[in-house]
Formats: structure tokens, C-alpha cells, sequence
């Protein structure tokens, strides 16, 4: 929107929708479940597509209902696909870069790399660029550390060399922006600070900050964590952000969660809504 783009976003929430046209975005309600006239149209017309949407066992939603479209596009030029770091797998705490073959040990990621593969296809087919970015556990605005010590909800949980890759929401956006801008640096982007750390750490950083009491260390064998939150701990990995950093020009503004959190609790800003978060 600050560069003049004309910006439209799918949304499937009724209270989504509205919130987005409050912020002065074309909203089309899709839910990916079937074929929507509306964003047939946009494919028509579109220069640049993000994707956000997570696949599900049937596939990519837009490919699955829109393929056609995308294919026959005219105007299409650069495609933008939100992955995740867990397409790696399990390194045993061990470095992976761009270049480490995708290892799918979970379903979610059997689907994740299906769908970067699927788009990268319709990318050969069609002539746009695909870029594929691999996020790393996303904080920011409303989805932080901060936020859990305030609720009471942190935990301190402790299972050793255990570390977790970070992004701060605002570096997602500007490593999107630098691929726009760069559609030919690459097809695969980590978009990580490259600091890797234990979760542990930034939940204690969050409490010094707040000048509240760090929350009691818990062992990992004791803290009947859900099947998911499990799952997370099963997969440990070290994931380098350098090749990315240097393909796209760009400067991280936050390069760890210290200078993240800091910049959070300095504007005040760590309790409002995530912006555009659909």
C-alpha cells in the first residue's frame, strides 16, 4: 500500500474480512474449500501472489481450486510461497542451509514439501518466479514471549541442546519485499535471524525485561506438553540464514530476539493485534 501497490488479500473469517476492508484492502472471501468466481478474476489481473495458506492432505488450496486460472495467467510475474524451517527435519541440533535436501519426517512437512514443489512446477510451466520462503517460529506484535510472562502462560522448559529458529513478523515482511525486488536471486530463502537459541532463553529474556520473575525451569520429560508442542521438541536444528541475507541484499532489523523483544517493550507494541494476520 505505501508503494502504490493495489493490495487484495483472501480472508475466511466474516471478523477477518471486515478488518481488512477497515485497513483500506480489496478483500475476497475464499476458504479454499471450493472455486471462487472472485478470485478468478484477481488471477487475471495480478502481477505479484503471495501464498500463506497452509496445505492440508489434499494439497495447496489455491492450486487445488485454481489451477486453471493460475495457469492461463497473462499478468502473473512473481509467485511468493510461505514455507516453513520444519521441511528440514531433524538435524540433531546440526547446521542446514538452502542448499540441505527437504527431509519429510511428519506429515505436515510431507505436505509443505508437496506444495513448494507443486508451485515451483507451475513456476516452470508458466514462466513467473517462484521464490520459496522457510519461516522460522514467527514473533512479533501479539504472538510473543512477552505476552506469555504477562498472562502467567510462559514456561521455562528444558530438554538439553535444544534450540528453536526465530523471525520477527517485520523481517518476514522485508525479506518478501527484497524478493520481489530480486526475482531472480533465488528459488529457496530461510527466513530466520540465524541465532538460534533454547526456548528457555528468550522466555527468561522476556521476564528481565518485564522486571517479572522468570518462570521455574521444567523438564521436558515433565511437562506434559500436548502431542503438538511435542512435536516441535522432536526436531532440533540450526538453520543458517546467510546465503539468504546475501542473495536479497538485505539487513535484518532484528538479528536476534533480544533486539526484537526490545524494540517491542520500547514502543509499547507487544500487545496489539499482528497485523494483517488472515
Amino acid at each position: 500500500l505505501d508503494r502504490s501497490f493495489r493490495v487484495s488479500v483472501t480472508a475466511r473469517a466474516p471478523e477477518k474480512i471486515a478488518l481488512h476492508r477497515s485497513r483500506g484492502l480489496d478483500v475476497v472471501p475464499f476458504d479454499g474449500t471450493s472455486p471462487s468466481a472472485e478470485v478468478d478474476a484477481l488471477l487475471g489481473r495480478i502481477t505479484h501472489l503471495l501464498i500463506t495458506a497452509a496445505p492440508d492432505a489434499n494439497g495447496d488450496p489455491l492450486l487445488r481450486q485454481h489451477r486453471p486460472g493460475l495457469e492461463a495467467s497473462r499478468t502473473l510475474r512473481w509467485i511468493g510461497y510461505l514455507s516453513t524451517v520444519g521441511v528440514y527435519g531433524n538435524a540433531a541440533g546440526g547446521w542446514v542451509d538452502e542448499t540441505t535436501p527437504p527431509t519429510a519426517n511428519s506429515e505436515r512437512a510431507r505436505q509443505r514439501i508437496a506444495s513448494e514443489t507443486a508451485w515451483l512446477e507451475l513456476g516452470r510451466k508458466t514462466g513467473a518466479s517462484v521464490q520459496i520462503f522457510r519461516l522460522g517460529g514467527i514473533y512479533g506484535p501479539g504472538r510473543n514471549a512477552l505476552l506469555d510472562v504477562l498472562a502467567g502462560t510462559a514456561r521455562r522448559i528444558i530438554k538439553p541442546g535444544q534450540v528453536f529458529n526465530r523471525i520477527h513478523v517485520e523481517d518476514i515482511g522485508g525479506m518478501v519485499r527484497a524478493g520481489m525486488a530480486h526475482p531472480d536471486a533465488g528459488p529457496i530463502f530461510n527466513v530466520v535471524d540465524g541465532n538460534p537459541s533454547g526456548p528457555q532463553d528468550m522466555v527468561a529474556y522476556a521476564a528481565e525485561l518485564l522486571q517479572k520473575p522468570a518462570p521455574p525451569e521444567v523438564l521436558f520429560e515433565e511437562a506434559n506438553l500436548s502431542p503438538m508442542g511435542r512435536s516441535f521438541y522432536a526436531e532440533n536444528r540450526r538453520v543458517s540464514n546467510v546465503r539468504t541475507l546475501q542473495s536479497l541484499g538485505y539487513r535484518l532489523r532484528y538479528p536476534t530476539y533480544r533486539e526484537g523483544l526490545q524494540a517491542l517493550v520500547a514502543a509499547r507494541d507487544f500487545e496489539r493485534e499482528p497485523p494483517l494476520d488472515a
